[in-house]
């Protein structure tokens, strides 16, 4: 296990080295994003999101979301570029907004019990957005054990994760410190399923017709 200070150019350089290495061979990651530190892996490799999964604790129910470094990613991902999606990209890309919905079905990925969708988010933090730009999409859960605090900073998931990710990437306290919003996209009309970095009245601006579940 090795851990990188990030705010060092050198080490930064060196971590990131290590990190492609670690997804490349199927291992896990630990990487800071602008709203949670997540753990990763190469969202391709099916053995490599299995041991994702069991790091953190959590069943196949819950199925891993996708991080992408381009918005232009996305095209290859989801079966349909719809308006609202592109509108919501367009306005929140990269940021705190993660978009649910249906994977182009030729993928050869098994992110867990996800029926036909994916959450997909491009995360505004330098750190991720390189990794990303030299992993491709990678499967990233929060860096904490199922049902424990998500981490803020590089000490706290490693704390909770120790070994089970090879690289640790520092790249400071989180800035958002708070979970993205997840909005499913599946549907005719899109519909906010967590409320998080990104706030309804925010969404509204762009989407008036967005709504939240009715069973709120």
């Amino acid at each position: 296990m090795e851990r990188f200070d990030c705010s060092d150019e050198r080490e930064r350089a060196r971590g990131l080295d290590a990190a492609v290495s670690t997804v490349a061979r199927g291992g896990l990651v630990v990487l800071p994003t602008d709203t949670l530190y997540g753990l990763g892996a190469d969202a391709f490799d099916r053995d490599a999101v299995a041991s994702l999964l069991a790091a953190k604790g959590r069943g196949r129910n819950m199925p891993v979301p996708v991080l992408v470094g381009s918005w232009r990613t996305l095209d290859g991902l989801i079966e349909r570029m719809t308006p609202q999606v592109r509108e919501l990209i367009t306005a929140f890309w990269p940021g705190g907004l993660t978009l649910v919905a249906r994977h182009t079905p030729s993928l050869r990925w098994d992110l867990g019990e996800s029926r036909g969708t994916v959450a997909v988010r491009m995360p505004l933090h330098p750190v991720a957005i390189e990794l990303l730009g030299r992993t491709g999409p990678m499967a990233v859960s929060s860096a904490n054990i199922s049902g424990q605090p998500p981490a803020t900073t590089i000490d706290e998931a490693l704390h909770q994760l120790g070994g089970a990710a090879d690289v640790y990437l520092d790249g400071g306290p989180c800035p958002a410190a708070v979970p993205s919003t997840i909005v499913d996209c599946t549907g005719e009309v899109p519909v906010v399923l967590r409320s998080g970095a990104i706030g309804l009245t925010a969404l509204r601006a762009v989407l008036p017709l967005i709504r939240e579940p009715v069973n709120r």
